[in-house]
């Protein structure tokens, strides 16, 4: 597996250690730890870009995420080259986020936001009321077993977005 971390902000200070942990820990509870991911953290400028672009909602957002492969909710690809591996891109706007958690663990806010994101690539989605059940319970899940492993207490981020 190939986890890539890309600080592309320069307004809120980040830890890539952590954040590479709980990542890696969070691929490993979806059973996608052969897979390569890459994480950029954003700002709100390109967050901005991004969201007008491809949701043609021109504002920053706390996550997008831009799957390699077409998946059911859950499902894994059937890898036959190399770079089909690759599980897809996930976008945090870490101002975005920061800026709406004030007080909180930003650590912790990034890692479940990151989650989130995570499941996304694995075609879990939240158009209606069953998706957003499925994909929180994903969500909840693996972070229940991040949480067992390094001792947090994460709860999942799609409580309210139904």
């Amino acid at each position: 597996m190939s986890l890539v971390i890309r600080n592309a902000q320069r307004s809120v200070p980040l830890r890539r250690a952590p954040l590479r942990r709980a990542l890696s820990a969070l691929l490993a509870a979806l059973g996608a730890s052969r897979f390569d991911v890459a994480l950029v953290c954003a700002g709100d400028g390109l967050m901005r870009r991004l969201n007008g672009a491809y949701r043609q909602r021109p504002e920053p957002t706390d996550v997008l995420s831009f799957p390699a492969h077409r998946l059911a909710a859950g499902e894994l690809p059937r890898p036959r080259c190399r770079h089909e591996y690759h599980l897809g891109d996930v976008f945090l706007g870490v101002e975005y986020i920061a800026r709406h958690a004030p007080g909180e663990d930003l650590e912790g806010v990034l890692t479940v936001t990151a989650a989130h994101g995570l499941c996304h690539l694995l075609g879990y989605q939240h158009n209606t009321k069953s998706e957003w059940q499925q994909m929180y319970q994903k969500e909840e899940e693996i972070l229940e077993k991040l949480n067992q492993l390094m001792g947090t207490n994460l709860r999942p981020l799609t409580a309210g977005l139904f």
